[in-house]
């Protein structure tokens, strides 16, 4: 028997035909208990197929889709009564699927984690016996007008942490604000010992004052090393009970109990990766990002939505307060600065770290300036180890990540692959980056040679170069093998890779930023961004004067970091983007398919003002390792930010053309699959 009323739901399924709501009937039995936001299981076609669904409305059956003259399939069963999706989390997957021409399941797949049954049914049980003891409702208050309620207090728990004036800090947690905020480049101790950087006990502070006005927090950082800072500040302003924390490393119990716990009505501080902007959070008040340049931010699903689009899009639907904090501006937040998007907010003043480019040095030996390591940088480092730790970054993990031959000086490459050839360790084979393969009786087919030569250095060679020339220092390794969050005041050698710095002690006693050429001599549009990031990153863990040695590298980059104006040399950057129509100053998306079917899917975008394509060329390989495209053609469309929903729109519908038109084979006939077209916006690895 049918209760009357009509669920929309949202299927389970990636066809992106499929990609909208359909409508059920609610079974009598079920009345009760369906509820908008629950997970059900629905009928889908013939021959009792059953899949996953969300329910996303619940209307009377007037209100339902009037051209419909059948009988609504039911609601086969309820999975469970928790309303994990929530209507204002499925607007946000909504607008980003149609923003990225994607599928809005696959936005919700990245929101709600996957179930865990045991820790749904606690939760759910924790909920009944809140809800059964609930008091008596208070009387109304009263309408004295001079009578006002308790208002908790906004101070931070650590005064005189913030280094901002308390007008910054309102402005920043304006209801609506947007901002693009400076972070003040040195490092602090928690009252529990810990020393973060100081951009974390910002955040905190800024997440606490939101949480005293009734409000809760996102804050998104890129990795687990800066989460772990983050929640040492926190841990120092407010009780655990009020932090959720969501990450890659949580079971996926612990990660589906933190995301329940974010239903509640309470206010919460969420701390977590790039997810964690989808967070569930009641009465949402603020929005931070550390570091939004970070690549880590760009998901690797589609609809390949980076994490600050995405909190850029909530902001807009919750009206909450949005943060952009780092050291170094992306040219993305500076465009939002530049039309007057985000507002900027700098520390009232600050002591900026001591940076010494040594290619501005003026030294005449030219021998000196090509060195890897400077003589001033071993001099720095000498007299640091005796004072405290010393760190150095270099570009690459591993102990010679790259090798070639040593007689006609060809990189050494992969028989099975032709991937580039390294060494783990000195006197190992060298072994393929791509496949893993070892090369034990390589032979250069180039020259017929068999010696191999170090072309670059990882950590590993650099940290046995260094204990040769400083005996009896301790070495440590920090990169994604090693990794190391802190060391303590002791002298060492702290080799580590870039952004994989552990935080020292009080600050490390000298700094010392190695392979900058190697670093810029990335073939990417972002390299130089990348690289001011990273350094500036590193250069703010040194101790108060202590020296920050940049080798090798000078000219406008090197001025920037030395003189701390990272966002005007963002400003600058953005201009040169914006004359070329280079992203950010556009938007960009890459189409690739066969000849005719991308011809097909490009063909209305060429009548579009604001709008043009470069290509089509053979598309690259999927990835390192992968094989070549075989017959398909990648064509980069490129557009204004007006335009976006169009292009969005018609790419989309090109996608479901292309989806829907695999027709199954005769009988006795082989299975033909749906032509490829993939469709990636604001592609990162285009430029």
């Amino acid at each position: 028997m049918r209760s009357g009323v009509v669920a929309r739901v949202l299927i389970d399924n990636p066809l992106p035909q499929l990609d909208h709501l359909f409508d059920y009937g609610v079974p009598e039995a079920l009345a009760g208990d369906i509820r908008v936001g629950q997970r059900v299981k629905v009928p889908f076609r013939s021959g009792g197929r059953i899949i996953d669904a969300y329910v996303i409305e619940l209307v009377d059956p007037a209100g339902a889709d009037d051209s419909f003259s059948g009988t609504l399939s039911d609601i086969d069963s309820l999975v469970s009564t928790a309303a994990v999706l929530t209507p204002d989390v499925y607007e946000l997957a909504r607008r980003i699927a149609d923003r990225g021409a994607g599928s809005a399941i696959d936005v919700v797949r990245l929101a709600v984690p996957p179930r865990a049954v045991r820790a749904e049914k606690k939760w759910l049980a924790a909920q009944a016996d809140a809800a059964a003891a609930e008091p008596e409702p208070e009387p109304a208050p009263s309408s004295d007008p001079v009578a006002s309620p308790a208002v908790p207090s906004a101070e931070p728990v650590l005064p005189g942490l913030s280094g901002y004036t308390d007008a910054v800090v309102a402005g920043a947690l304006d209801p609506d604000g947007r901002v693009a905020m400076t972070a003040v480049p040195r490092l602090v101790q928690t009252p529990s010992g810990a020393w973060v950087g100081h951009w974390a006990l910002t955040m905190a502070e800024l997440a606490a004052r939101t949480l005293a006005g009734g409000r809760s927090a996102l804050l998104a950082v890129p990795d687990f090393r800066d989460q772990e800072q983050l929640l040492a500040a926190l841990h120092a302003l407010l009780p655990a009970e009020q932090i959720s924390r969501f990450d890659a490393r949580q079971t996926t119990t612990e990660r589906y109990s933190a995301f329940l716990a974010c239903l509640g009505p309470e206010p919460r501080v969420v701390v977590g990766n790039r997810s964690v902007v989808y967070a569930p959070a009641s009465a949402l008040g603020l929005i931070a990002l550390w570091d939004d340049g970070d690549p880590l931010y760009a998901e690797s699903l589609a609809p390949y939505a980076n994490a600050r689009d995405v909190a850029l899009i909530r902001q807009g639907l919750s009206g909450s307060a949005l943060v952009l904090l780092g050291h170094a501006r992306s040219i993305e937040a500076q465009r939002l600065v530049e039309i007057g998007w985000l507002h900027e907010l700098a520390p009232e003043r600050f002591s900026r770290p001591n940076i010494i480019a040594t290619a501005q040095q003026g030294q005449p030996d030219e021998h000196a300036q090509a060195a890897r390591i400077p003589s001033l940088a071993w001099r720095e480092a000498k007299d640091g180890l005796g004072r405290g730790p010393v760190l150095v970054q270099v570009a690459s993990p591993g102990y010679a990540p790259v090798v070639a031959c040593a007689s006609c000086r060809e990189a050494a490459r992969c028989a099975h692959c032709q991937g580039p050839l390294g060494q783990n360790a000195p006197g190992a084979a060298p072994s393929c980056r791509w496949c893993g393969a070892i090369a034990a009786n390589w032979t250069c087919g180039t020259c017929g040679g068999h010696a191999l030569r170090t072309v670059r250095i990882g950590a590993g060679r650099t940290a046995e170069e260094l204990g040769r020339a400083f005996p009896g220092a301790l070495v440590v390794v920090a990169d994604g093998e090693n990794p190391i969050l802190s060391v303590s005041a002791k002298p060492a050698l702290v080799i580590a890779t870039r952004g994989a710095e552990p935080v020292a002690a009080g600050g490390y006693a000298a700094v010392l930023l190695l392979d900058g050429e190697r670093m810029l001599g990335r073939e990417s549009l972002r390299v130089a961004e990348d690289a001011l990031r990273w350094w500036s990153n590193a250069a703010v863990l040194a101790a108060p004067g202590a020296p920050v040695i940049l080798a090798g590298v000078g000219g406008a980059l090197a001025s920037a970091l030395g003189t701390w104006q990272q966002a005007q040399w963002a400003g600058r950057e953005f201009a040169d983007r914006r004359a070329l129509r280079f992203p950010p100053a556009v938007r960009t998306a890459s189409v690739t398919a066969a000849p005719g079917v991308l011809d097909g899917a490009l063909a209305e975008l060429r009548e579009l003002d604001g709008v043009d394509i470069l290509g089509p060329v053979p598309a690259p390989p999927a990835g390192p390792g992968a094989a070549a495209s075989d017959g398909l053609m990648r064509a980069i469309v490129r557009f204004d930010y007006a335009a976006g929903a169009e292009v969005a729109r018609r790419l989309r519908a090109a996608i479901v053309a292309v989806a829907s038109s695999r027709r199954r084979p005769p009988k006795g006939g082989a299975f033909r699959p749906a032509p490829t077209l993939r469709v990636r916006f604001d592609d990162p690895e285009i430029f």
